[in-house]
């Protein structure tokens, strides 16, 4: 198991504008191919937005885009950072409030293993109170 665990290096933070919600996923690459794939899996829990924003380059957002919209073909992508301001600071404190909780999590936990505390930082991040909608998403 700890083998498998080891090929994670990054981690994908997804969250819905209106609600807050937070589905984290952990990824071995950027590649185009797994993102969308890990989008489709939230999509198809949640529903696919009718605007998906990412804050990533534009040739990986191109790619990431061109896989999703072969698999899901009403959805429209937005590049860039979000024009409006507390859109942006979400996102920032979203994904700051993931780093702080999964450090945590390791720490009290005695490992290295961050892919195992992800879904348990997923719940910790979607129980706590959000400020912006005044309950937790």
């Amino acid at each position: 198991m700890s083998g498998r665990l080891n090929q994670y290096k990054f981690i994908l933070v997804y969250q819905d504008h209106l609600t807050k919600f937070v589905p984290l996923r952990p990824l071995k690459s950027k590649r185009a191919e797994e993102v969308a794939y890990v989008l489709l899996d939230i999509f198809t829990i949640f529903g696919a937005p009718s605007i998906l924003q990412s804050d990533n380059g534009r040739e990986f957002a191109n790619h990431t885009i061109t896989e999703l919209c072969s698999m899901w073909p009403e959805l429209k992508m937005v590049r860039g950072k979000p024009r409006h301001s507390q859109s942006q600071g979400s996102l920032e404190r979203a994904n700051q409030d993931v780093e702080n909780m999964l450090c945590s999590w390791l720490e009290d936990n005695n490992t290295k293993k961050w892919s195992e505390g992800l879904r348990f930082v997923q719940l910790m991040k979607n129980r706590a109170h959000h400020s912006g909608i005044n309950c937790s998403p």
